[in-house]
């Protein structure tokens, strides 16, 4: 990473300190005090065990048990300290998550269905959940433990240089190696931990696709199948793994025995000049120095958990912004009006569209539809139909042309107010986990009680809803799965009541469902559809011969268009395709 951006990623990371900044102060005040007490605690042993020998003992009796009560008073200070750090330190970096999570989550929000096309939901659910844990973690960890750890080491250095240079110095020797090594091993750990992102995404990835999937796996029997692929994908991130844990290992073992090492050859040089030289060293000093080297030597051992939680939180903040740094490409204009009163009249200018450049998927397309009318869009699988729909709201921006809702193209007014006046229906009707009632609901969060159960009724759906044992209070489950594909179809249908859009989009809506339910569900498509500007979208062509306008779309554009009786007698594309549907259907 080049330091302009090196730069630009610490400046976005610090942002998210700006709301925490009293907690943040908090916690640095506390993990200042605790470490200073630290210090402090050795330096009143060292008078008790130094100075004090030379009293007398009744006078030095007295003054020990002073300063024993004031090492106890200390000593909860430093309690009260780290209990502080800890807890509010978690809590911050809590409220840190928070606001990154939201900010994601909101961000996804913005994005395209161009962007949702290329992603794969395991990869994006990774990016809010381990990947901001990982960041909370760093982010109030690090900065604590390294105000801890410099205070600790430089002021117990300097405490040593004050009781003996020459134990100081034997302790110091060590030091450039340390120094070097962390350098060469921190580059290994922060390639280790980029690599295990990836592969633990991929394993969330499979467990989502499979989860989703449950019960086309089990009715193909794929259970076996599925444990071996995933078994596959979870053995590749172990293998990941192996390789971060064998450079934390290594890296692990060298830093704790150099602080042992240390330990050892103070108490060895300590000794050798206590016993043997001639040089002069108290006993009390050498217990002290013995006591501090402990300070001096446990921010080397910091080091490695520092490290840690700096790589692998940098490593999730760097996805983290390559979400945040995407462009959303549906975006309103500067000057985007709000979309007012609607009529619904379509027109389509000599769009055309790509999802790659180089691949259109129609070009210079143009038709218009007047306000009110059921236009039914027909054509072979694979030429744009759903495509074609999911311009009129803006999913996708046109490549070339123009799309106009009343006469005004639609990139010139907010996209919240363009798909306000629109409603769609698909084939498969996407519930969310919750109740019925919360499901019917999301076509207009304000809605009352009577208007939900007025939306279901038109729907079709009030009758089985309440045969239910908590009616409109039943939990679903997820997506749905303890209603019927019928079921869930009414319901979908019933929050566009709800919403009561002008132009209506109806993708496949009765295309997997029974012939019973079929026949309900159309019947409520054909109240919803009335007095609305309507697109329907069908793959058994028998069920839309009786639109007054259907246009044929295949990969030349709208070849054909008119009325069934119309289309039929010309005997071209349409007829074809309609003859083959009665075949497919067994007529």
């Amino acid at each position: 990473m080049k330091p302009a951006q090196q730069k630009d990623r610490l400046k976005r990371l610090i942002t998210y300190y700006a709301p925490q900044k009293k907690h943040l102060a908090a916690d640095m005040a506390f993990a200042i005090t605790g470490a200073g007490l630290s210090i402090i605690i050795p330096l009143l042993i060292r008078y008790i065990t130094n100075e004090l020998t030379h009293e007398n003992p009744e006078g030095a009796l007295q003054t020990v048990i002073v300063l024993l009560g004031a090492l106890l008073l200390l000593l909860a200070a430093a309690v009260y300290c780290n209990y502080f750090v800890s807890y509010y330190g978690h809590l911050m970096g809590t409220h840190i998550e928070f606001a990154m999570r939201n900010d994601i989550f909101s961000h996804y929000q913005k994005l395209s269905f161009r962007f949702f096309d290329n992603q794969k939901v395991g990869q994006l659910m990774a990016r809010v959940t381990n990947d901001l844990h990982d960041i909370s973690e760093m982010l109030h960890h690090a900065p604590e433990e390294i105000v801890i750890s410099s205070i600790k080491f430089f002021g117990t250095f300097i405490l040593l240089l004050c009781i003996d240079w020459r134990l100081t110095a034997v302790a110091v020797v060590p030091m450039p190696f340390l120094l070097w090594f962390a350098m060469v091993y921190n580059k290994k750990l922060r390639h280790a931990y980029a690599r295990n992102r990836a592969k633990m995404a991929s394993v969330n990835e499979t467990i989502e696709s499979n989860l989703s999937g449950i019960r086309e796996v089990m009715s193909f029997g794929n259970e076996e199948s599925e444990i071996e692929k995933f078994t596959e994908g979870n053995a590749f991130f172990v293998e990941s793994k192996r390789d971060t844990y064998r450079h934390m290992a290594i890296y692990n073992s060298v830093l704790n025995a150099a602080a042992t090492f240390i330990t050892i050859a103070v108490a060895g040089a300590g000794a050798i000049m206590y016993f043997i030289t001639s040089i002069q060293l108290d006993l009390s000093d050498l217990i002290l120095f013995m006591l501090c080297i402990h300070n001096f030597t446990e921010p080397i051992d910091m080091v490695v958990k520092i490290t840690e939680w700096i790589h692998s939180g940098l490593s999730g903040f760097d996805r983290f912004l390559q979400i945040m740094d995407i462009e959303p490409e549906i975006k309103n204009s500067p000057n985007a009006e709000v979309l007012h009163e609607v009529k619904g009249d379509i027109e389509f200018e000599n769009v055309s569209f790509s999802y790659e450049k180089g691949s259109d998927v129609f070009s210079n397309l143009s038709f218009s539809v007047a306000a009110g009318e059921y236009v039914a869009l027909v054509g072979a699988s694979g030429v744009g139909k759903s495509t074609l729909c999911s311009l009129i709201p803006r999913f996708y921006d046109v490549t070339g042309g123009s799309v106009k809702v009343d006469g005004r193209d639609v990139k010139s007014v907010t996209t919240d107010s363009l798909r306000a006046h629109i409603g769609i229906v698909q084939q498969d009707a996407h519930l969310f986990t919750g109740t019925i009632g919360e499901n019917i609901r999301f076509g207009n969060k304000r809605a009352s009680n009577e208007e939900v159960i007025a939306a279901a009724k038109k729907a079709h759906a009030h009758e089985f809803i309440m045969a239910l044992p908590d009616g409109y209070d039943t939990h679903i489950g997820y997506r749905g799965t303890k209603l019927s594909s019928g079921e869930q179809q009414r319901l979908a249908i019933a929050r566009v009541f709800l919403k009561n859009p002008q132009i209506l989009i109806l993708d496949e809506a009765t295309s997997m469902l029974d012939p019973e339910s079929e026949l309900t569900i159309q019947t409520a498509l054909d109240e919803l559809a009335e007095n609305r500007t309507t697109f329907v979208i069908a793959h058994r062509l028998s069920t839309v011969y009786n639109a007054k306008r259907i246009l044929v779309l295949t990969k030349d554009g709208i070849v054909e268009q008119g009325s069934h009786e119309y289309l039929m007698q010309v005997g071209g594309v349409y007829a074809s395709l309609y003859n083959k549907s009665l075949v497919q259907d067994g007529v």
